[in-house]
């Protein structure tokens, strides 16, 4: 193993709350075993979520994923299908989900900066009355279904110190390196293929893939 980066680690609990006071009260209830009405339809009108999984090892991915309200169906308080509307065919989110059978969500609906998360079971499912019961452009061959174990609404100030909805953030980060530039400083493709022509080829490829989708 390489040396670390960095002289010291916190490696207990009673060590960490060396640092960090104990949360209050009201912290702790916000915590829920299941969905309640309000939940429910942020949920159902959330429109972009990221989904946290790992293998059977350990190995941990955080995946996006995101469509119109309605790619989220909340099946009763207790669980949650999410609609698998196409990728890269990876499938390293649903791999894991088989592996593990472990599911962390952090739900966002844009123009909000309080999300929520929920943890539970998950599984990948075909039965016709999940994913034939999506109200979407395209039939989905496969959902993910999760059994809410806890939820829990998070504050906005991650949202709010990050500028994540300020259309001056937006600009002030405009020269930020895009996944074409990323591309191409990997080498992925010959080294005569630019930024440029990479970014020209996924924008069509992006209006190609989401216009099949309607």
């Amino acid at each position: 193993m390489s040396a670390l980066p960095f002289a010291s680690f916190i490696a207990s609990h009673a060590e960490l709350r060396n640092v960090y006071r104990e949360p209050s009260p009201l912290v702790l209830k916000k915590e829920r075993p299941d969905l309640d009405p309000a939940t429910t339809i942020f949920l159902e009108r959330c429109r972009f979520i990221s989904i946290g999984t790992f293998d059977a090892d350990g190995n941990a991915d955080v995946s996006p994923r995101g469509g119109p309200s309605g790619f989220i169906r909340v099946l009763d308080p207790r669980h949650v299908a999410i609609a698998d509307l196409g990728g890269n065919n990876r499938l390293d989110t649903m791999q894991n989900i088989i592996a593990s059978g472990r599911v962390g969500l952090l739900c966002i609906v844009p123009g909000q900066s309080e999300t929520v998360r929920v943890n539970g079971r998950g599984w990948v499912t075909t039965d016709p009355r999940i994913v034939d019961a999506f109200i979407l452009p395209r039939p989905t061959k496969a959902a993910i279904v999760v059994r809410v174990e806890s939820t829990y609404i998070h504050c906005a100030k991650a949202f709010m110190r990050s500028g994540m909805w300020d259309q001056d953030v937006w600009a002030e980060l405009a020269d930020t390196p895009d996944a074409s530039d990323i591309i191409a400083a990997q080498g992925l493709l010959s080294s005569d293929v630019s930024a440029a022509a990479i970014r020209e080829d996924l924008r069509q490829d992006y209006i190609t893939s989401i216009a099949a989708e309607q």
